[in-house]
C-alpha cells in the first residue's frame, strides 16, 4: 500500500512539474511577443534644474544682455546633448516698432530620418507684468518661470535622454524667441486693428524661413506653462481642431501613465499660440500643451510672481514622461 501510495504520489509530482515548465515556457513566449518599450525615465530634479538656470539669467527680454547669455546656455545644451544646432537670428518687429535682436534655437536629432517630431516652447520672457494687481509693476519684466522657462526646462531634459538613449525616430527641438513681446494690457487701447499677430514673432518668422527648406514632420507639440503646482492641461480648441487625434493620443498616455490629474479629458477654450503659426505656415497639425482653460490661465500670469515658487516638480515630470512616452512609442507606428 505504501509502496502503491509512493507510485501515485511521484507521478503527481511529474505532472505536476511538466505543467509548471509548461507554464513557464508559455509564459516566457507570450512575454517574448510584447514589444517591450525602451522609453527612458525623465528626471524632474534635472527638468526644474534647468528651469532654474534659465531665471538665474534673470528676465530673458530681447534686447538685453540676460537674452543673450540665456541663449548661448541653451544652445551650448543642446550641443552637450549631441544635437545638431542651429541658431536662427533675425531683427523682428514689435508691436511698437522696437527692433528686437531675435533667436530661434533648434536642436536636431536624427537629423537624416524621414519620420519626425517637433517639439517646442518660446524662451523668451515678458517684458511686461501687465496683469499685475499692483499698477506701478506694469512695466517691469517678469521672470517667466513657468511662462517661458518651465517649457524649456522640460525640452533640455528631454533632449539629455535623447542623447543617452536614441528614439529611433528623428526629433526636432526648437526654443522660438519673441513670443512674449505682444500688445500689454496698458497700449490695448492704442490699436484698432488684431493684434494677435504682435504675439509669436518667433516661430511666425521660422515658419517662413525653416532652417531646413521645405521642413516637414508628423506632428508637433508646444509646451508652454507646463510646470506650476495643480496645473490642468485641457485639450485645447485649435489643438482639437488641425490636430485631434495626437491630442488623444498625448492625453490617452497621460492617463495610462497615471497622469489623468493634470491631463484632463474635456475641452478647453483656444489660446494664440506658437502652434498657430507653425500650423499655418508649415502645414504640420500641433497641438498645445499649456495650463489654461476657459476661466483663464494662472493667477500669477504676467505678473510679478511668476517666478520659482511656482514650478513644481511633480508637474514637471508628468508632462516630461509623457511627451518621452509619445516620442519612443513612435518607432512602433
Amino acid at each position: 500500500m505504501m509502496h502503491i501510495l509512493y507510485i501515485a504520489l511521484l507521478a503527481c509530482s511529474l505532472a505536476a512539474c511538466s505543467q509548471a515548465k509548461n507554464q513557464q515556457k508559455e509564459n516566457t513566449t507570450v512575454s517574448q511577443a510584447v514589444p517591450q518599450t525602451n522609453t527612458p525615465t525623465f528626471d524632474a530634479d534635472s527638468a526644474y534644474t534647468y528651469v532654474e538656470n534659465q531665471v538665474k539669467f534673470g528676465p530673458r527680454v530681447p534686447n538685453t544682455q540676460a537674452h543673450k547669455d540665456c541663449g548661448n546656455y541653451l544652445a551650448s545644451e543642446l550641443r552637450r546633448f549631441g544635437a545638431k544646432v542651429y541658431e536662427q537670428e533675425a531683427t523682428l518687429t514689435a508691436y511698437d516698432n522696437t527692433g528686437l535682436e531675435a533667436k530661434n534655437i533648434i536642436g536636431s536629432y536624427n537629423p537624416d530620418s524621414d519620420k519626425r517630431i517637433l517639439l517646442f516652447a518660446h524662451w523668451d520672457s515678458r517684458p511686461y507684468s501687465d496683469e499685475d494687481p499692483d499698477p506701478a509693476n506694469h512695466h517691469k519684466p517678469i521672470d517667466g518661470a513657468d511662462d517661458g522657462g518651465s517649457g524649456v526646462g522640460v525640452l533640455l531634459e528631454i533632449a539629455r535622454q535623447l542623447s543617452i538613449t536614441n528614439p529611433g525616430i528623428g526629433v526636432d527641438i526648437i526654443f522660438f524667441d519673441a513670443e512674449d513681446y505682444g500688445v500689454p494690457e496698458f497700449s490695448r487701447n492704442k490699436y484698432n486693428e488684431p493684434t494677435s499677430t504682435t504675439w509669436c514673432l518667433g516661430s511666425q518668422f521660422w515658419a517662413k524661413n525653416p532652417h531646413i527648406p521645405n521642413y516637414k514632420a508628423e506632428f508637433g507639440i508646444l509646451l508652454d506653462m507646463v510646470g506650476s503646482k495643480n496645473a490642468v492641461f485641457y485639450k485645447e480648441m485649435t489643438s482639437m481642431r488641425y490636430a485631434a487625434r495626437y491630442v488623444d493620443e498625448v492625453w490617452n498616455t497621460a492617463r495610462n501613465l497615471g497622469y489623468g490629474k493634470y491631463f484632463i479629458n474635456a475641452n478647453g477654450g483656444g489660446v494664440t499660440d506658437d502652434h498657430e503659426f507653425v500650423i499655418e505656415g508649415r502645414n504640420i497639425p500641433c497641438l498645445d500643451i499649456i495650463n489654461y482653460s476657459e476661466d483663464g490661465f494662472g493667477w500669477y500670469w504676467h505678473t510679478q510672481k511668476d517666478n520659482m515658487d511656482n514650478i513644481d516638480r511633480e508637474t514637471l515630470k508628468a508632462v516630461g514622461q509623457t511627451v518621452l512616452e509619445v516620442i519612443y512609442n513612435r518607432q512602433k507606428k
